[in-house]
């Protein structure tokens, strides 16, 4: 789009976050209100959500539709309906991004969680629920004093596909399996898992209470906060060379579609119960995101998406100005409304339906269907209810916000968030009586304004690395080194090495911080930025004992230099590890918390840099010299791997049962007119579509974990599978499950996989289609490995 239009938006968009934290208002404005606007059939709660907002919908003047179709939808004073605010921000806690969120009012603050990656890290899928739960609470509280709404924009669930882009910090890392499962936990936890699927709620504040009934049987329907599916769908590429999110076309196969691009979503809508899906800027195969009938229709059609579907901010205005896609923008209008886009973030299609529809591209009932969508999520959150002060969350206010429970849960987050990457020697913990200084050095290390991320709100009590760290010892001294981050002159680093040299013990904090990756910025290297490198080896000479390393940021780094210098003793990756992640730190670096997280992505050489990133490809091309793409394909060296992350103590493991031998002799059948098994390279395959009765080859893969070392500590078993290689682009592995268990030191434990054939073990064929494999598959945990073959008789 111009750049005038777009700066047009925001400027709109600011007046209207102005407007909404100048008036924040502890007595929120609500629909229904007695005694001249609660006798409308929309307010009776006694109807069914549909029939309630159908009644809605017809009461509305055509004008009155249309002021409904952006993200700062219009008030309608003759019915009293306030206006309302769709677009508010909860990637890692409630964030200031979007202008339906305030902080001037008597809520100041939010807890702020550590970014995505770094939570991802913990392989933790209680602690991902806990925190999507914490994180509605306090959406919720601020609703019910009117500094939010109850829509929110997240979770992030694209595959972080390449190591450069800027978002990738906010994602749940490369892999479907981990991704869809971050998903599905955040999504039940912030929309009110803990009574939805009960029919009731159980919290601290009320006790327990019952959902009020519908007809319809909808009380399964109710929302507690609306949690938005992004972005749909091939989204991770924001500016690299000459292309341009807003612009770009992700040429993608069905075969990378279906096993890596789709998965999240699918899991974020089928299992999540997700109410919202964000259709993205980029086109996929040439026809825009939003725009794809195709894939918005298989969201509700095939996955049974209940809920609105969103664009990105003017993404809608793309389709024309940016794409290209559409002569006019009444066309753009007609396109991404006919292909099921229910609403459009911006003023675009406030200005463009009415003529869109005069030129008869569109019909009313387009926009009738549109706001079925809308006001049918609306009515789930209980938005037409009347007085929220007297609803079911009443009781949900400021205290509810920043609690101590909160923030030890963001502690929590951190700790197990932080990756163990090298520790020579076994040189941490470090033991806090026999350290008498401490130099910490770094850009990073003194600088709180950086520790949450992009996305990120006001934190409730932030501290420094540097900080957490002074508190374990007697003396702590610090130096930046650089002046930033970039850290383009060397003019710092005389005093970072004399204040190294004069401490016992130093920890260098290096990494990324928002000025490298973000938001509409990719990167270009996977190098330190600028001269932190030298800063890092420089320091490591100059110190009497080895350092350690402290990595910052989402975006994997190329730290060849520091894994084989023996002056560094350990690295560890922190990532964005918000409010309290300084504590965390200290805690994991002086022993109080044994590490156990892993790496939700590939670190990759420097040399990945060549590879285009505007290649969707997840397969590898050896002819080509494509390397591939995260560990499931790619072929090339790694810096660290995925999964990868070391502890303080070691565990080992055992195949206590599985079986050996799976028959398909009651799991299929064929007919007269279709032969079920197909044949390629001489190898037996289903699909898995024509197997009948996928739950007979189900078993379970009982583990043992034993902590042979002398310190407790969680671990996380990953369990993976290598299919038969049937034809090129069979994922070199896949994960299949993973459990995070915490074991006493000398202790052991066991765990059960459920395995799931038609699942876990398929893989996706070059048209997009499921098949299972006839033949061995091997499980492996670790260094072990297990033979199962699938066979027919």
């Amino acid at each position: 789009m111009s750049f005038q239009h777009r700066s047009f938006f925001f400027l709109l968009q600011l007046f209207a976050s102005l407007i909404s934290i100048s008036s924040s208002n502890p007595n929120p404005q609500f629909p229904c209100k007695p005694p001249h606007f609660n006798s409308y059939a929309f307010c009776n709660t006694y109807l069914s959500i549909t029939d309630r907002a159908q009644s809605l919908i017809s009461l509305l003047t055509f004008q009155e539709k249309i002021q409904q179709l952006s993200n700062n939808a219009s008030g309608i004073p003759r019915l009293g309906i306030p206006p309302y605010q769709w677009w508010s921000e909860s990637l890692h806690g409630i964030a200031s991004n979007g202008p339906g969120v305030s902080f001037n009012g008597s809520v100041k603050a939010a807890t702020s969680f550590p970014q995505v990656l770094v939570t991802a890290a913990s392989f933790n899928r209680t602690l991902w629920f806990k925190i999507g739960s914490a994180i509605g609470i306090e959406a919720k509280a601020m609703y019910n004093v009117g500094q939010a709404g109850l829509t929110f924009w997240a979770p992030n669930i694209n595959i972080f596909r390449d190591p450069r882009w800027g978002r990738g910090q906010e994602t749940r890392g490369e892999d479907p399996v981990v991704v869809s499962a971050y998903a599905i936990e955040f999504v039940k936890g912030f929309q009110g898992g803990s009574w939805r699927g009960s029919g009731e709620f159980i919290d601290r504040f009320i006790g327990k209470r019952a959902l009020r009934g519908d007809k319809d049987d909808e009380t399964g329907d109710r929302l507690m906060n609306s949690a938005c599916c992004k972005h749909f769908i091939a989204y991770d590429l924001e500016k690299w060379e000459n292309f341009s999110r807003y612009s770009f076309n992700a040429v993608v196969t069905k075969q990378d579609m279906e096993d890596t691009y789709q998965p999240s979503f699918r899991s974020c809508i089928e299992q999540g119960k997700a109410s919202c899906l964000m259709c993205s800027y980029n086109a996929v195969n040439g026809v825009p995101a939003c725009a794809r009938g195709d894939l918005l229709e298989k969201a509700r059609n095939e996955w049974g998406f209940k809920g609105y579907i969103t664009s990105d901010c003017d993404a809608v205005a793309t389709v024309q100005e940016y794409q290209n896609y559409t002569r006019k923008a009444e066309d753009a209008v007609a396109d991404v409304l006919k292909a099921g886009m229910d609403i459009n973030c911006g003023s675009y299609l406030v200005r463009h339906t009415q003529t869109t529809i005069e030129e008869g591209k569109l019909q009313e009932k387009d926009i009738d269907r549109a706001l079925l969508n809308l006001f049918s999520v609306q009515l789930r959150l209980g938005l037409f209810d009347g007085d929220p002060r007297k609803g079911q969350f009443r009781k949900l206010g400021p205290q509810e916000i920043c609690t101590s429970e909160h923030k030890l849960l963001a502690l929590e987050a951190a700790r197990q968030g932080i990756v163990l990457l090298k520790n020579m020697k076994k040189f941490l913990p470090l033991n806090r009586n026999a350290v008498s200084s401490l130099a910490i050095i770094g850009p990073m290390a003194n600088n709180i304004s950086n520790m949450g991320g992009g996305y990120t709100g006001v934190p409730c009590d932030p501290k420094s690395l540097f900080e957490g760290l002074q508190g374990y010892v007697k003396q702590a001294s610090y130096a930046s080194g650089c002046s930033d981050v970039p850290c383009d002159s060397d003019a710092g680093f005389n005093e970072a090495i004399l204040t190294a040299k004069k401490a016992d013990f130093v920890i260098v904090i290096a990494g990324l911080d928002l000025s490298q990756e973000t938001e509409d910025h990719d990167r270009v290297s996977l190098l330190l930025p600028g001269k932190q490198m030298a800063l890092v080896s420089s320091v490591a000479a100059a110190s009497e004992r080895p350092i350690v390393l402290v990595l910052t940021g989402g975006g994997p780094l190329d730290v060849s230099f520091a894994e084989g210098d023996p002056n560094i003793a350990s690295i560890l990756w922190v990532g964005y590890p918000g409010e309290a992640g300084g504590k965390a730190l200290a805690e994991v670096i002086f022993g109080d918390f044994n590490p156990g997280g892993r790496l939700p992505m590939t670190w990759y050489p420097e040399s990945f840099t060549k590879v285009a990133m505007n290649d969707m490809n997840m397969r590898p091309d050896p002819f080509h010299g494509y390397p591939g793409r995260t560990y499931r394909f790619y072929t090339g060296n790694r810096v660290y791997g995925f999964g990868q992350g070391l502890s303080y103590t070691d565990f080992t493991y055992k195949f206590l049962s599985a079986p050996r031998k799976l028959s398909l002799l009651r799991s299929f059948r064929g007919t007269s007119s279709k032969n079920v098994l197909h044949q390629r390279q001489g190898l037996d395959y289903i699909h898995v579509d024509e197997v009948t009765s996928c739950d007979l080859l189900r078993f379970y893969v009982h583990i043992s974990v034993t902590n042979v070392g002398d310190m407790d500590g969680s671990h996380v078993v990953m369990l993976f599978s290598r299919a038969p290689k049937i034809f090129e682009g069979t994922p070199e592995k896949q994960l299949i499950a993973f459990d995070c268990v915490h074991i006493s030191l000398y202790g052991s434990t066991e765990t059960s996989i459920l395995v799931d054939p038609c699942n876990h073990l398929n893989i996706a064929d070059k048209h997009g289609k499921r098949i299972l494999p006839l033949g061995d598959h091997v499980l492996t945990l670790g260094d072990l490995e297990h033979l199962v073959s699938i066979e027919t008789y």
